[in-house]
């Protein structure tokens, strides 16, 4: 009797599930989310670029250093009287401390700044002759350049995928999605290396970017409007 009764609750069983789909594995867990993520951000954003103002290595270089903490608005704001005063690395270099200071004050930071952006430019002058160098293993030996900053310059000024861009929009976006669940930068930069293929890299950041700027914001993200709402994970998003 009991296992007549067993077997009819089996056979219930299997017909209650016999109609259902099966579970969709989560965006983070299945091999072509990455390759979602950035197809779908390079059509919402075909024009996505550095948005700091430069016209060569050592401005670009420059503007970065003065990103730190503070918003490519602002350093555009900035940057014209500084690159009219200081046009190359010599000229830099050969600056007043005190004259690099009060052009970029309102950056933030200008003490520490003003003293980086001498000390990178006397790198630049006495170990590469004037002109900003085009390898990860150079720029990261100048003064007040650190990863970060010499993929910018790689990426963008010399067209080199060395590494991906990680700042705080990056860090954010990577684990929202699911891309990576570290919090260090270069942990997360290498989890990002190997999920999306070389080419990509320095335009991974772009996008990245400008979807944290506009749509997933730090502390309202309008997931209503994101284009990858269905699928993302949302790693640490509250519902409303």
């Amino acid at each position: 009797m009991a296992t007549k009764q067993a077997k009819k609750q089996t056979k219930k069983k299997r017909s209650d599930t016999k109609g259902a789909k099966p579970a969709r594995k989560k965006a983070s867990a299945r091999s072509g989310w990455p390759a979602e993520v950035f197809a779908e951000l390079q059509r919402l954003y075909p024009d996505a670029h550095c948005e700091l103002d430069y016209r060569n290595a050592y401005e670009l270089l420059v503007a970065t250093i003065l990103s730190a903490q503070c918003t490519d608005v602002r350093v555009n704001m900035v940057t014209p009287a500084l690159f009219r005063r200081y046009p190359d690395p010599a000229a830099m270099a050969a600056a007043r401390q005190e004259d690099v200071e009060e052009l970029i004050r309102s950056t933030g930071f200008f003490r520490n700044k003003a003293r980086a952006l001498i000390a990178a430019c006397n790198d630049i002058e006495k170990l590469h002759g004037g002109e900003v160098p085009a390898s990860m293993e150079a720029l990261v030996k100048l003064h007040g350049v650190a990863r970060k900053t010499a993929n910018v310059v790689l990426g963008n000024a010399f067209g080199r995928n060395e590494g991906v861009v990680v700042d705080t929009h990056v860090i954010r976006l990577a684990n929202r999605m699911g891309l990576t669940k570290e919090s260090n930068a270069i942990k997360i930069e290498r989890d990002l290396m190997r999920a999306f293929s070389p080419e990509s890299w320095t335009l991974l950041s772009h996008l990245l970017i400008w979807h944290g700027r506009r749509v997933c914001r730090a502390r309202k993200p309008d997931c209503a409007a994101c284009v990858l709402r269905d699928d993302c994970p949302k790693v640490g998003v509250l519902s409303d």
